[in-house]
């Protein structure tokens, strides 16, 4: 497995090795073992799957309480992922990082707590596998607003949005709840 560094140090691209024949390919998704000599020591409690169109947005999500890392790649089509971190007491907080993750590369990318996430769908339609560290607590989701000024995310839509009702109304950066 290749580690590439993103701009925050703490959000990482994986690339796993993929063995291909005339078969198809194989590649190790997930192993402790392989992780955890990269850094990635964590302990997966849920495994969630999405299916989106062009031009979904999803995100960006986090939680203020129960906060999960996640362990994300595609595994039908292409999307654009971005982790925003969350954490004052970090010194990226409030910056972000962005970059394409496809069925076709089978990179992954580790998304640690205290991090917003979220992602839009860049082609035709696509699926997402994410592997979560704490479950979902509803009560703790916080979003923030994917479209603030002050991160000036290029999200690349070739189109209106497609959001939910949760997504329309996040918050801006400066009003939202945060990490210490």
């Amino acid at each position: 497995m290749k580690v590439i560094p993103t701009a925050i140090p703490d959000v990482l691209l994986i690339e796993p090795e993929v063995f291909n024949d005339s078969r198809g390919y194989f590649y190790e998704s997930w192993n402790r073992h392989s992780f955890a000599e990269l850094g990635i020591d964590a302990d997966f409690v849920q495994d969630n799957h999405s299916k989106s169109q062009r031009n979904v947005l999803r995100g960006l999500h986090y939680q203020v309480e129960h906060a999960q890392g996640k362990l994300i790649r595609v595994t039908f089509g292409e999307v654009y992922d971005v982790a925003v971190d969350m954490r004052r007491s970090s010194a990226t907080f409030g910056q972000w990082v962005g970059f394409t993750l496809s069925a076709s590369d089978h990179r992954m990318a580790w998304i640690p707590p205290g991090f917003a996430h979220g992602f839009c769908v860049t082609s035709d339609s696509a699926e997402f596998l994410y592997k979560t560290t704490d479950y979902w607590s509803p009560a703790h989701e916080r979003t923030l607003l994917w479209n603030d000024p002050q991160l000036a995310i290029p999200w690349p839509l070739t189109g209106e949005p497609l959001l939910t009702a949760k997504c329309v109304a996040g918050n801006l950066l400066a009003e939202a709840e945060t990490f210490a």
